[in-house]
């Protein structure tokens, strides 16, 4: 199975700090082996992914391509400094990180302009080969699990979760137990349904994104082409969600993030 990341943002909004740190290597709290860790938003979706059998991703980057494939290469040397000093729960974990990366084929390709979610996928067309999950590189699950019921999904999928106002997300409509229409941001919603940005597109989805014009925001809307599919007869399942999710997209919701994943490791280390 391939993935199609998106990790091309520029970030705006979260300027300063993503001047020279692209916003999916924001770091985040994680409880993972009885211990509290801290990694970037990209590492734990890319862990989430390949746990739920996915061996070959496309990161699709803009102008922090060196941070995220720096990051993305494994240092064994520093796994044994850290081990030589005694530091071993640090060294497991890079270690394990490192084990994920080996065991996947990883590659990069440029979206030279920030044209959108639809666009950013378009650009990794040349690396897909068959059907393929697509995922927002500063977006992650606290419950992962989820991933692998998309990933075993019929050619077309979207992850939805009921929220009070979807006004801010794209929205599906579901009805017998298929997506019958997306609209992305809408005024006035037709379900309270929100598209989580976690998708399985078949391999010749990149035909409806190749059509589509600019939409919402001037840009390529990865909804406005799954919508096009839809109405050309592509079958369309959802993958509900009913946990917590991060984002990192504005301050507020990184903050709100924060909040979240600390309070997750909290009950956790209570448990424990």
């Amino acid at each position: 199975m391939q993935a199609v990341v998106a990790a091309a943002g520029l970030g705006t909004r979260l300027l300063p700090a993503s001047k020279e740190v692209p916003k999916e290597m924001f770091p985040v709290f994680v409880w993972e082996g009885g211990s509290l860790l801290v990694k970037p938003v990209l590492q734990v979706v890319f862990e989430q992914l390949f746990d739920a059998g996915v061996r070959e991703f496309c990161f699709v980057v803009g102008r922090g391509k060196r941070a995220v494939e720096d990051y993305f290469t494994p240092d064994w040397g520093l796994v044994e400094y850290l081990e030589r000093a005694g530091k071993a729960e640090a060294a497991g974990a890079l270690a394990r990180f490192y084990e994920r990366v080996e065991a996947s084929a990883i590659f990069y390709v440029n979206q030279p302009k920030p044209l959108g979610f639809g666009h950013a996928v378009l650009t990794a067309e040349p690396f897909i080969h068959g059907d393929f999950v697509v995922a927002a590189g500063d977006t992650f699950l606290m419950d992962g699990a989820p991933l692998a019921a998309l990933v075993s999904s019929p050619p077309m999928a979207i992850m939805v979760k009921e929220v009070e106002d979807p006004r801010q997300y794209g929205v599906a409509v579901v009805e017998g137990g298929r997506v019958v229409r997306v609209v992305e941001k809408p005024r006035d919603p037709p379900s309270r349904l929100a598209i989580l940005p976690f998708y399985k597109l078949p391999s010749d989805f990149f035909r409806y994104l190749r059509r589509v014009r600019p939409g919402v925001g001037g840009e390529i809307q990865l909804t406005d082409a799954i919508q096009l599919a839809i109405e050309e007869g592509v079958e369309a399942r959802p993958v509900f969600y009913g946990g917590e999710y991060v984002d990192v997209g504005t301050p507020q919701t990184y903050l709100k993030a924060l909040e979240l994943a600390l309070h997750v490791a909290r009950k956790n280390s209570r448990v424990d």
